[in-house]
């Protein structure tokens, strides 16, 4: 598909869809100013006092709407965006000239390939001709969108990255002159990550201007003009201390992110071009297509390049969290017809932000690069990006709140409605009403609302600190508490990091010979060579150092390894890196024939695509070269004559992949002996790595950490579904979740195989049982077995490697569903396949987490709902967590704390409801009587009452077992609903009864009227006031629910003792007030009537609280509340959710075990045989048990 899309036909379109159908897609409206509409704007402005310009400043399109008038791109001046997820931006279209000595490039992107032209490196935007010498663009998020004459529209500015071969930016890119450098400049702008840091001044308006500061702004005013000056004051100084800390944070934030990427101005050599020599410029001047020089001593990278010469030693700390030196080698003509990629070339390429610790060259060459991406466009800076631009968090938790807050505004709006007929009858001054109305508000719709639902996440976030556990989205804390699947990374997260050399299987005559745990012990031969030589190990300061399964491997061998001259020079010349083994005569050799030592001529590094690596190496004393090669067993295989491989190599591979462990293959090959130095450097690898002979198999143990087991176990019995995505072979993968309790003892594994079309037919899908040892432990099999029948009644798990997936997900798409609820295995899977994964799991409605440890989930941990990160590397900060802990029971930790978070933003969101209602109703009830509460008892209420109660409500701690319910994630669920309105119900009626026995005592008097008050002392506010003050306490004692998700109440000490001190003093001024409180409160003295009517008094709340507790622990929760919830959620049941294709599933004998068949006909065929009637009279009883 093309990177955009016009929504409509026509040579000069109004819109256009950029990067269509990916996250980053973006529909683009085309608008610019108009006098008349602008005329219009400040006149609005001026009539709403204001408000207008707020409303823009909330909903950014307004703009576009109110002052701007829709138009041809082409024309426009401003640009309104609207994201993927609907959200709105505004940009600006600037325009930049160029300078008359450097004249308009020819193209604005010169990178790109055409099929169109013959000019090979003709890119997609058309050329600029005439009067165009200026540059029209807009900035969106930091990335460029260029205006193109030919295409009429917007287009996303690309590099080298984008549609270039490798033969492009070997002969073409060999240094730019001025001219194009400062053309460049113009188009791409500074080679810059700079992360903003806004001063505290405009922090502070951008912070003032939330929603929730101006609806306190006008509370505060409001109370200020009805005299409450106690309760605005207090409620001033609580909102300037939370701007003030949070202003802090974000500050801090800022600061924090703007230190990690700024990186010390430094000065890069750059080649000229065409004989004119070099040039050293700032690394900030530099552009794509820059030929640039690297240091001997090394550098830290400030842009992506790709190697075109020379060798790098480079530390990748920043993208892996390894600071292991990675060997970089320059781009070879055997891939001149590729097209380059980082992701697929990075071995060749030098990313933004990794440190080259040595360069290496030949002879007195010098190491270069191409620059294919600058600033954001770099690697580093999508990292950043990312950061900088979160994904938004979806979750229906916080939709449900705000469509609660629009239900509470409606209610407002009757009150209001009631307060106007009210006032209106009774003869109140207009000003009073409106006050009183607009009181209203500010009463139904609490402030503190969005402050509460957040104070459990705090709590959480606290916690998971000392924990060791860093988040950077708190609100991802409640997605924790709805997990229900789980993916792991294998290697590093679930298994050690590190290998064990288990020995070497080598072969003889084309049959295996018994395993040799020592190496070293190995007959001098080509099994030993490869061991020594074929790795890309080399020595820094000193220590050897590499890739560490090269290092057990060499290390193994007891060989040592020999780099000539200086580190940075003469490599890969007449003098090569030589191996030898430590021995006597290598120390003191045999003057009579040679020592016997190999050189590694060449090095071909390792590929993931290709899943090997191999090297050319000449032993003294001999008249050839040699190819030694290592990789995947299956790979290998491939590359070798099929009669040096033995026949049993299947059953030996399973024997060791099904035990868990790391297995290698190694090969071997002569070279032809006209081969010369020279030659081999030039040669491409396909021209050797082929018609080798098998040599044998290197064996690796990799183990499981020791708590992954116990970890991994709790999650199955809390019902949340575990999954292993990774790397490693489908056998390896298989073995360790078996190992692990992924794979219950008794449950089978089927593999599932699926072809592509071909000559022979469709695409093709295989379903057959795995060879897999099961666990005999009884005592374990009894254990996993009651788990699997709490959990799910699915007996078998399918595991399948990425190169099947990807056959499914692209040709037989309907089957792609049930793969991924059955799926226990993912194999083989690249990093663009797991984060494919998480979006499909999501899809199905699974609320996903991923834990993993290396740059190639990084992808995968940002799609997750919960991304933990194991690794400490800068490429994963962007994760939402990241874990110092280096093993998986953080995963445990997170979901507790998530489930805990969860309950408290529940019981704080319900407890603000009820407090709103219960003022509402105390209010209502009171105006009816022309009367109010005071200013000191608002504050009492609402400072003293329920803002101790929601700041240690959540202080509550997570309980330390998950069971396999987890906490709802809908507020509008019939159970809420209904409890909410219970309790609605319930402290109305203890407020009206109240009022009436009050009124039924013989010396009662109604309050008159006085209107030149704002309040006044009378019984009817007495009484509601002190009544209401226990309400609250009542109402929040009930939704302080502990077991199952949260420990008992009574270990909150801090919240039991708030409540013990406000019961204490509500009853203290119920009974036995002194004057100072009386007067304070304006509460009647009621020491003058008698006790009985204080003590019947004390009776409604108490009898309140006995209701409540009823109401919320007994009334919603019986069968028929259970039942009423089951058969709406039927109603709303997905087809295309998990929970329907699972049962679907468990209802047939799918999938056929032996048989290769297209698409779904073994599905469609199984269900076919059930019945169609039964099948679904079976399915609609089914669903209520999944429900349930």
């Amino acid at each position: 598909m093309s990177e955009y899309s016009r929504l409509f036909s026509g040579t000069n379109p109004t819109q256009v869809v950029l990067n269509p159908d990916t996250e980053d897609q973006l529909t683009c409206y085309g608008y610019r100013a108009n006098r008349w509409k602008l005329l219009l704007f400040i006149l609005l402005s001026f009539s709403s006092f204001g408000f207008l310009l707020l409303l823009m400043l909330w909903r950014p399109e307004l703009e576009c709407y109110i002052k701007r008038k829709k138009c041809h791109l082409r024309d426009a001046d401003t640009i309104l965006i609207q994201d993927h997820v609907k959200r709105w931006f505004v940009s600006q279209v600037e325009t930049k000239g160029f300078d008359d000595h450097i004249g308009a490039p020819e193209k604005y992107n010169q990178f790109g390939e055409s099929s169109d032209e013959d000019d090979p490196e003709c890119c997609d935007t058309t050329r600029l001709k005439g009067p165009e010498v200026s540059l029209r663009y807009f900035d969106h998020q930091h990335v460029r969108y260029l205006w193109e004459l030919g295409v009429r529209s917007f287009v996303q500015l690309r590099d080298l990255s984008h549609n270039t071969k490798c033969s492009t930016i070997m002969e073409k890119f060999q240094g730019l002159s001025k001219v194009e450098q400062a053309q460049k400049q113009v188009v791409y702008g500074a080679n810059l990550i700079d992360v903003e840091v806004k001063s505290y001044w405009r922090l502070f308006i951008e912070e003032v201007m939330n929603p929730f500061y101006i609806f306190q702004i006008f509370s505060i005013v409001l109370w200020l003009m009805d005299d409450y000056y106690y309760y605005a004051a207090c409620i001033f100084l609580i909102s300037v201390i939370s701007i003030c800390i949070s202003l802090h944070q974000i500050k801090k934030q800022s600061i924090a992110l703007h230190d990690m990427v700024a990186v010390t101005e430094q000065t890069m050599e750059i080649c000229l071009g065409q004989g004119r020599g070099y040039e050293k410029v700032p690394t900030s001047c530099l552009v794509p297509g820059d030929l640039i020089v690297l240091p001997q001593n090394g550098c830290t990278m400030t842009c992506d390049a790709v190697l075109v010469t020379g060798t790098c030693i480079v530390n990748e700390s920043m993208l892996t969290g390894e600071s292991v030196p990675v060997t970089k080698t320059p781009l070879t003509h055997q891939e001149d017809e590729e097209v380059y990629s980082p992701e697929i070339h990075k071995r060749h390429t030098l990313f933004s932000g990794t440190h080259i610790m040595q360069t290496r060259y030949y002879g007195s060459a010098r190491v270069t690069a191409v620059v294919v991406r600058t600033g954001f466009r770099t690697a580093k800076g999508e990292l950043v990006r990312s950061i900088l631009f979160p994904k938004p968090v979806d979750f229906k938790f916080y939709r449900d709140a705000m469509k609660f807050i629009m239900f509470l505004g409606f209610i407002a709006a009757l009150g209001m409605i009631y307060t106007v007929v009210m006032y209106v009858k009774d003869g109140i001054h207009p000003f009073k009403i409106v006050l009183r109305v607009l009181d209203v508000i500010t009463i139904i719709v609490p402030a503190a609302l969005p402050a509460a639902m957040t104070i459990g996440i705090t709590y959480a976030q606290n916690r998971l600190k000392k924990e060791s556990i860093y988040c950077i989205s708190p609100p991802r804390i409640n997605f924790g508490g709805r997990l229900d699947a789980f993916c792991f990374d294998k290697t590093g997260t679930l298994t050690e990091d590190g290998l064990d050399m288990m020995g070497t299987i080598p072969v003889h005559k084309s049959s295996f010979l018994p395993l040799q745990t020592d190496p070293s012990k190995l007959d001098h031969g080509p099994v030993l060579n490869a061991m020594a030589t074929c790795h890309s190990l080399t020595i820094m300061e000193g220590e050897l150092s590499g890739d560490p399964l090269d290092l057990i491997m060499f290390e193994s061998t007891k060989w040592v390894l020999e780099e000539p001259g200086r580190d940075t020079s003469k490599f890969d010349t007449m003098m090569p890196t030589v191996v030898k083994p430590c021995t006597r005569d290598t120390f003191l050799p045999n003057q009579e024939q040679p020592p016997l030592e190999i050189g590694i001529i060449r090095q071909f590094t390792f590929s993931s695509n290709m899943q090997r690596m191999s090297v050319i190496t000449r032993e003294l004393g001999k008249e050839h070269m040699e190819l030694y090669c290592k990789g995947a067993p299956e790979k290998i295989i491939s590359l070798c004559v099929s009669s040096t491989v033995p026949t049993d190599i299947k059953e030996i591979l399973q024997s060791y992949t099904l035990q868990g462990h790391r297995v290698i293959a190694l090969a071997w090959r002569p070279l032809d002996p006209k081969l010369t130095w020279h030659q081999s450097q030039r040669i491409s690898r396909d021209k050797v790595e082929k018609d080798m002979t098998f040599l044998g198999l290197i064996v690796m143990q990799n183990k499981l950490k020791p708590q992954t087991r116990p970890v991994i176990r709790k999650l199955i019995a809390a019902n949340i579904r575990c999954v292993m995505i990774t790397g490693d072979m489908i056998e390896t993968a298989m073995s360790v979740a078996r190992n692990c309790g992924m794979v219950s003892p008794q449950d089978k594994v089927i593999i599932v195989e699926a072809v592509p079309p071909d000559h022979n037919g469709p695409a093709r899908v295989e379903y057959r049982h795995s060879e897999m040892p099961t666990d005999r432990d009884t005592e374990n099999t009894l254990e996993y077995s009651r788990l699997e029948m709490e959990t799910s009644n699915i007996n078998f798990h399918f595991a399948i490697n990425g190169k099947s997936l990807s056959v499914i997900t692209k040709h037989l798409p309907d089957l792609l569903p049930r793969i991924c609820v059955v799926g226990t295995v993912f194999a083989r899977m690249k990093p663009d396949q797991k984060c494919q994964l998480i979006h499909k799991l999501q899809s199905l409605g699974y609320h996903v987490g991923m834990c993993g440890d290396g740059a190639n989930d990084c992808e995968a941990l940002k799609a997750a709902h919960v991304g933990i990160s194991l690794s400490e590397a800068e490429a994963s900060i962007a994760a939402p967590f990241t874990s110092s802990i280096p093993h998986i029971e953080c995963v445990y930790t997170v979901i507790r704390e998530g489930r805990a978070a969860l309950t408290t933003s529940f019981a704080c969101f319900k407890y603000m409801a009820l407090y709103s209602f219960i003022q509402f109703v105390s209010v209502m009830i009171l105006y009816s009587f022309e009367a109010n509460l005071s200013d000191t008892q608002f504050l009492y209420i609402d400072l003293v009452i329920t803002t101790s109660i929601a700041i240690f409500m959540g202080y509550t701690k997570p309980t330390l077992v998950l069971v396999p319910k987890r906490p709802p994630g809908s507020l509008v669920k019939l159970s809420n609903l209904l409890s909410i309105t219970v309790h609605v119900l319930l402290v109305a009626i203890v407020q009206v009864g109240a009022l009436l026995y009050l009124m039924a005592q013989k010396w009662y008097t109604r309050a008159l009227p006085d209107e030149d008050a704002a309040t006044q002392k009378c019984w009817e506010s007495t009484t509601i006031f002190l009544v209401s003050s226990y309400l609250y306490i009542s109402v929040a004692f009930c939704f302080s629910r502990g077991p199952p998700y949260r420990k008992p109440i009574y270990t909150n000490i801090p919240y039991l003792v708030t409540l013990v001190v406000l019961v204490s003093f509500s009853t203290m001024m119920l009974l036995l007030a002194p004057h100072p409180i009386l007067d304070f409160f304006w509460i009647m003295p009621l020491w003058e009537k008698d006790f009985h009517f204080r003590l019947v008094l004390l009776a409604f709340p108490a009898t309140h609280l006995v209701l409540c507790w009823i109401a919320e622990y007994t009334l919603t929760a019986t069968k028929c509340v259970k039942k009423m919830t089951a058969v709406c959620k039927k109603k709303k049941m997905n087809p295309d959710s998990y929970k329907y294709i699972r049962n679907e599933i468990m209802m047939t004998d799918w999938p056929p075990i032996g048989q290769s068949m297209s698409g779904e006909e073994a599905f469609r065929q199984t269900v076919d045989q059930e019945g169609g009637e039964e099948l679904k009279e079976e399915e609609e009883s089914m669903h209520v048990g999944i429900i349930n």
